[in-house]
């Protein structure tokens, strides 16, 4: 058994493609529409055939309410690895993206945090 699809609860696909392809660097895989919604996952770069991102719409009655409840918390949703977290950083910092909190040495690993503007925050983490 092996992990090929996770997801990350969007409030809107659109900005959410635009903000994990173009500021991320994640690549688009499928893109179905379906409904109102589409199945719209993103890989890793040069990855195509690696664990799928699915740009999950935060329409289920659940979904707001625990989004906003470990955002106000400062729990990250979920977590990315980095070969440099302070080349990201740095990067990302250029690009207009606000963190939460800048690189963070905590034992084996460093680590920071971001808003993704979809409502989530987002740790990014290089293992020393």
């Amino acid at each position: 058994m092996k992990i090929v699809v996770t997801s990350v609860l969007v409030d809107d696909q659109a900005k959410a493609l635009a903000f994990y392809r173009d500021v991320l660097g994640f690549e688009p895989k499928h893109d179905i529409p379906m409904g109102e919604h589409r199945w719209l996952t993103l890989t890793s770069p040069g990855d195509p055939d690696g664990v799928e991102l699915l740009l999950e719409p935060d329409v289920h009655p659940a979904a707001k309410p625990f989004k906003s409840a470990i955002k106000q918390d400062g729990i990250p949703y979920t977590f990315f690895g980095v070969d440099d977290v302070h080349a990201e950083y740095a990067r990302l910092c250029a690009a207009g993206v606000r963190f939460t909190q800048p690189p963070t040495s905590v034992g084996p690993v460093t680590l920071a945090v971001f808003d993704d503007t979809c409502g989530n925050l987002i740790q990014i983490v290089q293992r020393n």
